[in-house]
């Protein structure tokens, strides 16, 4: 008895120092992951940043939208059209006149003034809106960003000039050429005193914050950071698997970990647009603001459901080739459906010849080579959506199909076609053993 103590006492004291090192992986490997989860949104945000800022074709493709959007047309139109009134007299309307009628033609605008003005306002926005309407209004909107992309850069960085700015906590772009363009039409068409309008400069508002100040250090950090955020987040992620003593369930973590933290910036930028919206001055058009804003975080808003997607399917991957019950059950049913399909085929006559013993016996690299296909056209796209993702998923399940079906065992090699024996894996699955294993890890508790 008391070797028996001795020997329990030695294993114990053995074991606990495993123990402590255990507990000391998972502390790290948590921590990595948590900072590895926490910097994901950061790592989305500083794409979009340096993608906006500094792609000059990325940036004119996501404000090149804006010159036909009607709401950005309509506030164009409006500063125009204020531009132009504010240098229009009523009075100089009597230039044209011979100097024998001016006094009663002056007495008559002074009673209908009011109603002259309307009138003279509505058809300077006719002309407004034939120019904002038209291909000069798209092709000088997208000349002009494109030539003051280096501005945009400062502007939102806090210094610059030119075509874009930084005013009073806002970015604005100058409408003095759609200005010019509604002076050349009034004149067209007989209102001869616009031609003495002088160069005007209006501006419209592209953005306008009253933090723009505070936010141009970090703003700034962001787009400096580039793509080397996203690829520390990436590295401490995969650090915190690799450190974790139950791998694939911090794979799990890992991915909805990250997919959370993404999808809580989405939930940011649609509670933000609000917020913005709200604190704008009453001279702003919203619904051109809110069309701005739109499109401007549209390409982010992307990322976010792109990363939100690949979480989710990373963590259902992993979860799907574990070894727990209803993972082992719905390989099983997979396993089984492949099979049953195949003995039909078989039944049907279709031979795999050589290929079927071939597969079955590669089939686990064949497998990994499939999902490093998947991988790699994931990050050879350019920029990959929440659709892209799924659609390689999908593609990925159906080739992983195909071989699954070729690599089967037919119902025809000794077996009656009619009362087929049922499959190893679905009475391992029944009985709750492991099947075979169908994915490139075997699904085996060592990987877990």
């Amino acid at each position: 008895m008391d070797g028996l103590r001795a020997r329990v006492a030695a294993l114990e004291s053995r074991t606990a120092p495993d123990r402590r090192h255990h507990r000391v992986r998972s502390f790290l490997s948590a921590l990595l992951i948590v900072i590895g989860c926490v910097l994901a949104p950061l790592s989305a945000v500083a794409v979009w940043t340096a993608e906006e800022v500094g792609d000059t074709d990325r940036y004119v493709a996501t404000v090149a939208p804006l010159a036909s959007d009607p709401d950005v047309r309509a506030a164009a139109a409006d500063r125009a059209t204020d531009a132009v009134m504010d240098h229009i007299d009523l009075t100089s309307l009597l230039e044209g006149v011979a100097p024998a009628d001016r006094p009663r033609l002056a007495k008559a605008l002074g009673r209908a003034g009011d109603a002259l003005e309307s009138a003279l306002r509505s058809f300077v926005h006719d002309k407004a809106e034939a120019v904002v309407s038209s291909d000069t209004f798209r092709r000088l909107w997208t000349e002009a960003n494109r030539r003051a992309h280096d501005t945009v850069d400062k502007a939102l960085t806090g210094s610059g000039g030119g075509a874009v700015r930084l005013t009073d906590n806002a970015v604005e772009i100058d409408l003095g050429p759609v200005v010019d363009q509604v002076k050349q039409r009034l004149v067209a068409d007989g209102l001869t005193v616009a031609g003495k309008i002088p160069e005007v400069h209006t501006s419209f508002v592209v953005a306008r914050s009253d933090d723009i100040g505070e936010l141009r250090t970090g703003f700034r950090l962001l787009q400096l950071a580039g793509v080397w955020l996203p690829v520390l987040a990436l590295l401490l992620l995969v650090a915190g698997v690799l450190l974790a003593v139950r791998r694939r369930r911090a794979v799990v973590a890992a991915a909805l970990g990250a997919a959370f933290a993404t999808a809580l910036l989405g939930l940011a930028l649609t509670a933000f647009r609000g917020i913005y919206l709200d604190r704008l001055p009453s001279g702003v058009s919203q619904p051109a603001a809110e069309a701005v804003y739109d499109t401007f975080v549209r390409f982010l808003r992307a990322t976010v459901r792109m990363v939100v997607t690949l979480g989710v399917v990373l963590a259902l991957a992993a979860w799907l080739t574990g070894p727990g019950r209803h993972a082992v059950r719905v390989r099983g049913l997979w396993r089984s459906g492949i099979v049953a399909v195949r003995g039909v085929a078989d039944r049907a006559g279709l031979r795999t010849g050589p290929v079927g013993p071939w597969l079955r016996r590669w089939r686990r690299w064949v497998v990994w080579v499939l999902v490093a296909g998947a991988v790699l056209a994931y990050l050879l796209w350019s920029h990959p959506t929440g659709w892209v993702v799924v659609g390689l998923a999908l593609a990925l399940v159906i080739a992983v199909a195909v071989v699954d079906f070729l690599a089967a065992e037919g119902g025809v090699s000794g077996e009656s076609p009619d009362t087929p024996d049922t499959p190893d894996s679905v009475r391992s699955a029944e009985s709750g053993n492991s099947p075979e294993r169908p994915y490139p890890d075997g699904g085996g508790r060592g990987a877990d």
